[in-house]
C-alpha cells in the first residue's frame, strides 16, 4: 500500500510550499455547508471568495491557509464545471494551500513530468503539472493545480525533477480557474487515461473508490492541525 510506504519515508520529503507547519501560524480554513459564513458569500464572484479568504488568513496572524482533503465542500455550487452529472461532485481529493499569487512550488520528491496542461475552465485547475515519482519500486503520482502561466512555460514530458527543486509557483485568478490564489496538491496511484488533469472532486457515491486511488496528501506534507 502506497500510505505505508508515504508513511516509512515521512522523514525523507521536501516542504512543497517553504513553510515550516510544526512552528509558523496557519489558518485551517471550512469550506463545508457546515461554515456559516458560505451561506450568504458570494462564491461566484472571485474577488468576494478572495477577500473572504486572506481575511479569514489574517485574522489567524498568518500569510497561509490549509485544509481540505476528504472535505464534503460546499463551495463547488460556484461552478457548472462540478455540476455536469445527476450528481454533482462535492469530495475534495487534494489538500489546498492558500496563500498570495507567486508563492514558490517545490516538488517533494525526485521523479520527472508525466504531463502538464492549462485546464482553462472557470472553476477548473488552470495550469496544471502532474509528476511521476518511484518509492521503494512503487509508482506514484502528484498533482499542482492553480498554477502561474509561467509555470508551464520550457516543460517537456519526461523532464527530470530534484527533490526540493522549485517547480512552479501559485497563479492569480482569473489565469488559476478563478480561484482564490491557492495550490491544489493531490497523490494519485493511476493516472488511468488523465494526462495534464486528474479529478480533484468526486461524488458522494464515488468517494470510497476515489479515495483508494487518491491517498493523503497530509502523508507528505505533514500538516499537524489536518488528519
Amino acid at each position: 500500500m502506497l500510505d505505508s510506504l508515504l508513511r516509512k519515508h515521512q522523514k525523507n520529503f521536501a516542504p512543497v510550499v517553504a513553510v515550516d507547519w510544526q512552528k509558523d501560524p496557519y489558518c485551517v480554513l471550512d469550506f463545508t455547508d457546515q461554515n456559516p459564513d458560505l451561506q450568504d458569500l458570494n462564491l461566484v464572484d472571485t474577488r468576494v471568495f478572495d477577500a473572504y479568504v486572506f481575511k479569514k488568513i489574517h485574522q489567524a496572524g498568518a500569510w497561509i491557509g490549509v485544509g481540505g482533503y476528504n472535505e464534503h465542500r460546499a463551495i463547488y455550487r460556484r461552478s457548472s464545471h462540478f455540476q455536469q452529472t445527476d450528481e454533482p461532485r462535492c469530495i475534495h481529493l487534494g489538500i489546498d494551500i492558500w496563500a498570495a499569487a507567486g508563492t514558490a512550488v517545490f516538488a517533494p520528491m525526485a521523479g520527472h513530468v508525466h504531463s502538464f496542461a492549462n485546464n482553462a475552465h472557470f472553476g477548473d485547475y488552470g495550469p496544471t503539472i502532474i509528476l511521476e515519482h518511484q518509492i521503494d519500486n512503487q509508482r506514484f503520482y502528484s498533482l499542482y493545480g492553480h498554477l502561474s502561466e509561467e509555470s508551464l512555460r520550457g516543460l517537456q514530458v519526461g523532464q527530470s525533477v530534484e527533490k526540493g527543486q522549485k517547480i512552479a509557483e501559485f497563479g492569480a485568478y482569473p489565469i488559476n480557474g478563478d480561484w482564490p490564489p491557492h495550490l491544489h496538491f493531490q497523490l494519485m496511484t493511476d493516472m488511468q487515461h488523465y494526462r495534464g488533469d486528474f479529478p480533484g472532486v468526486c461524488t458522494l457515491r464515488e468517494r470510497e473508490a476515489f479515495l483508494a486511488q487518491c491517498p493523503n496528501p497530509n502523508l507528505i506534507l505533514q500538516v499537524p492541525r489536518l488528519p
